[in-house]
């Protein structure tokens, strides 16, 4: 199966059970490649392996000790890095163009409780957002990262 050039990036992610989630979903969606930054819980962690159901196999993976270090990698790569963030410039997932995806890509998903790091604003070439209309206005980190594979894939 051919892979969808995207890279996600994940941003200090607490829970094991959600990081496993992610490696399932990212399976489904053939994405190219996990990365999995600062505090995120990595294979073999048990809470990653009990909810990944072997997609930790089939995905590949790598750790970096920041987030920060591994923005430079992928810019250096030629990739254009968009968060996955309410932010005053973000754009809605439903405007996110096709043209964007002419270029690989790579998706920054924040801390549950934090979101993606301040300090990673500068080095983005955007925010986009998942158009919500409930009262809390977030969602769970591994279901919002389905939302948007879901809707970059069917594009």
């Amino acid at each position: 199966m051919e892979k969808m050039r995207v890279v996600v990036v994940l941003d200090n992610i607490r829970s094991g059970s959600n990081v496993g989630s992610i490696f399932r979903t990212s399976d489904a969606f053939a994405i190219e490649k996990l990365l999995l930054c600062g505090i995120t819980a990595i294979p073999p962690d048990r809470e990653v392996l009990k909810t990944a159901l072997g997609a930790t196999e089939s995905i590949v993976w790598k750790q970096y000790g920041s987030t920060q270090e591994a923005l430079i990698d992928l810019k250096a790569d030629g990739y254009k890095i968009y968060a996955i963030e309410q932010a005053d410039t973000s754009v809605s997932l439903v405007s996110f163009k096709e043209s964007w995806l002419q270029s690989p890509i790579a998706l920054v998903f924040g801390n549950e409780v934090k979101g993606v790091d301040d300090a990673l604003i500068p080095m983005l070439d955007g925010c986009v957002e998942i158009p919500q209309s409930g009262t809390k206005h977030s969602l769970n980190v591994s279901v919002c990262l389905g939302v948007v594979l879901w809707e970059l894939y069917r594009k």
